[in-house]
């Protein structure tokens, strides 16, 4: 099927189900003193329900949404059939730009693209511009989930490889954090060089080099002490990977048993994310709507909340997860300061032709989002004049003239 415009209008029977809902929510005791460290707050998420059932207003935020140039369109997935794709395309007014795929993880959704849509598709002579495509992960917004079990990181890498392909796009680059990286790396190991030109991310994670695989990396990680900056990073690591990692390990084990609050209780997925909200950016202002309408996004998909989290069973099923080998493929890796794991630059060094690295003193898991400014910046300075991915696609310098 060609592509389908896709305007966002959640029926009213849908709202009206979700307030009655809220209207019965029944709230847990809570600890004195507790504050964030058993999780999100009561007041927090009391004062949250009770906006989100009256004074939100579900129809401003979808008329935002559908500022942007939305589509579908069927992608044939081998082994699972055919899904319908929901996904955000909006092309630079300049021929020449570099076509680039975004790519969102969990707890996001495509809304991660919306600040840096008009940032990346803006024409200057000094900085390059894009052709940019973003896509609902399946299960994820307005998109199909699989039916069938064994949909990993490699079934989603063909889908977006192959919803570059329809557009038209037959070489371009990527950008992606969480899954986002995951999946773009699976992507750049099975389309680069031929199709995938460079990939960037602001997740750059990987384990210590093995000597099996790099024994160079290896023996240089042995012998060179870690900087500052590297402890400091890989201590932030171990005190998520203790205290803030619990989701993981349910979602990557039980998604269904987990599946059934979440597609349930509107209170309990909006607690469930909001968490992560708070906790994983860096100071970041949340409005109380802007957490409402990244909850609803949620709560109001295509496939339910539920859909979203059996990406971390099938991927850790698969083993996707030590799949990872070095490519020539170009690789942009920035450093935000808030991120979750940060491991030293040797390491994702051994799986990543690295040829740009940016560091950041402020910014999140979220960066898109949090910090849309800082991340364009390093994608314009890697692919622009003068950077280590100019004119990476042929024919797709980003400028009218270069």
């Amino acid at each position: 099927m060609t592509k389908q415009p896709f305007t966002l209008h959640v029926p009213d029977s849908e709202l009206e189900y979700l307030k009655k809902k809220l209207e019965v929510s029944r709230f847990p005791d809570e600890l004195e003193g507790a504050g964030w460290n058993y999780g999100a707050p009561l007041n927090d998420v009391k004062r949250l329900v009770a906006r989100w059932k009256d004074g939100f207003d579900w129809r401003a935020s979808e008329a935002h949404i559908n500022t942007l140039p939305q589509f579908t369109r069927d992608i044939e997935v081998e082994g699972h059939g055919t899904l319908n794709i929901h996904y955000v395309h909006k092309k630079s007014k300049l021929e020449s730009a570099i076509p680039l795929l975004f790519v969102h993880g969990w707890p996001g959704h495509f809304m991660e693209v919306s600040k840096i849509l008009p940032l990346l598709t803006a024409v200057s002579p000094d900085q390059p511009s894009f052709h940019v495509v973003a896509f609902s992960l399946p299960g994820y917004g307005w998109s199909d989930a699989p039916k069938k079990p064994g949909f990993a990181a490699k079934q989603f890498a063909e889908v977006g490889h192959k919803l570059m392909l329809s557009l038209g796009y037959k070489e371009y680059v990527t950008q992606g954090g969480d899954w986002g990286h995951i999946i773009t790396r699976t992507m750049q190991q099975a389309y680069g060089g031929t199709h995938i030109k460079a990939w960037h991310t602001n997740m750059p994670t990987a384990g210590p080099p093995q000597f099996s695989k790099t024994p160079l990396q290896f023996l240089k990680f042995l012998v060179t002490p870690w900087t500052p900056k590297e402890k400091a990073g890989l201590a932030r690591t171990m005190q998520f990977r203790q205290s803030g990692n619990g989701y993981f390990q349910e979602q990557s084990t039980k998604p269904q048993t987990l599946g059934y609050s979440l597609a349930d209780s509107p209170v309990g997925l909006l607690a469930w994310i909001y968490e992560k909200l708070h906790d994983w950016t860096d100071n970041y202002p949340w409005t109380d709507d802007e957490v409402l309408t990244w909850v609803s996004i949620y709560w109001f998909s295509k496939a339910g909340p539920a859909a979203s989290v059996r990406i971390y069973y099938e991927t850790n099923k698969a083993g996707d997860w030590t799949t990872a080998r070095w490519t020539k493929v170009p690789c942009g890796a920035s450093y935000f300061a808030r991120e979750l794991v940060q491991v030293p630059k040797p390491w994702f060094g051994a799986i990543a032709n690295l040829v740009f690295t940016s560091d950041h003193d402020s910014g999140g898991h979220f960066a898109a989002f949090e910090v849309p400014e800082l991340l364009v910046g390093d994608l314009r300075k890697m692919y622009g004049v003068g950077g280590p991915a100019f004119r990476v696609v042929p024919g797709k310098s980003g400028y009218a003239t270069a």
